[in-house]
């Protein structure tokens, strides 16, 4: 070898030490602990999420989401004019005559058996949780296990991955509604209507752009108090109904659902079939163009295309 070489050998080292190094320090830690109802996580030593289970709710959900500049909630824990939508969740309506999304427990409830820190600190958190959907007095129709990793990659960027596999324990029929599967409501203030941005992959904007139009993901962003922050939903490439269709309002809500388009008007889960569903939720300073949702989202699909292999 040559000293040019060798001197180039020595150069490239230097930088892709350089190159892991930042890379490393841009890293959050991430820490997990479990209190009273809820599982708190927090970033560098500041407040992001809680996921909330307990026992009297209609479901598990996650508030406040904090947004990484600002440090307030990009999400409302509750708001008019659908005060059910809580924040980041997981629920469905019309459900074997049952409501997992809305109205009084006795219709249904979605019920966790307690949480588990899997990993509680580093570069990432690591949660389980198994819930039980069921009504009081009756046995539990689902079982649903969750796995749930929550990242900071940036000190621009949160990232929420979320994994749910439901195991029907009978048969399961599950009929046409707007009310189904991972959902968020941003606060009023990032909304279309004060200003905010609703915007999908193919580019459509607002709600007249996105509503029933299938794409990989929908993103949400807007201005409050000078602050600009949003929040996206990924679809996992490997989900059933990829790319589904979204369910969008431009007072705030967002879901990837195929529930409202279904063929025939219902769905069919056959006992002991379990259907998995991921998504990841990136939680980002700035518009989609400064967070560079498009790229991540490619980034997040090429990952999950290798690991299939």
């Amino acid at each position: 070898m040559n000293r040019r070489m060798q001197v180039g050998r020595v150069v490239l080292m230097v930088v892709c030490a350089f190159c892991l190094a930042s890379a490393q320090a841009a890293k959050q830690k991430v820490t997990a602990r479990l209190d009273k109802d809820q599982v708190t996580v927090d970033i560098d030593g500041k407040l992001f999420t809680g996921y909330k289970f307990a026992g009297s709710q209609k479901y598990p959900y996650f508030w406040p989401v904090n947004g990484p500049a600002s440090g307030e909630s990009i999400t409302t824990e509750t708001s008019e004019p659908y005060p059910h939508h809580h924040s980041l969740f997981f629920g469905c309506d019309r459900v074997n005559g049952g409501n997992y999304w809305q109205d009084v427990n006795k219709r249904g409830q979605i019920v966790s058996e307690g949480p588990k820190i899997v990993e509680a600190s580093g570069e990432r958190v690591v949660l389980t949780d198994k819930c039980s959907w069921r009504q009081p007095g009756a046995e539990p129709i689902i079982s649903d296990t969750r796995r749930i990793v929550i990242t900071a990659p940036s000190k621009d960027v949160r990232l929420i991955d979320f994994e749910i596999s439901l195991e029907p324990l009978v048969d399961i029929e599950i009929l046409k509604t707007n009310h189904a599967l991972f959902s968020a409501r941003v606060v009023p203030e990032l909304s279309v209507k004060s200003g905010g941005t609703l915007i999908n992959a193919e580019g459509k904007v607002s709600e007249k752009g996105t509503f029933g139009a299938n794409s990989r993901w929908c993103d949400y962003s807007g201005t409050r108090e000078g602050v600009a922050e949003g929040i996206a939903i990924f679809q996992n490439p490997h989900n059933r109904w990829f790319p589904s269709k979204w369910f969008t309002r431009d007072y705030g809500f967002f879901s990837p659902t195929p529930m409202y388009w279904l063929e025939g008007d219902r769905l069919e889960l056959p006992k002991g079939r379990t259907l998995t569903l991921r998504y990841r939720v990136v939680v980002h300073a700035g518009d989609v163009k400064k967070s560079q949702i498009a790229r991540r989202f490619k980034q997040y699909e090429q990952f999950h295309d290798h690991t299939s292999n």
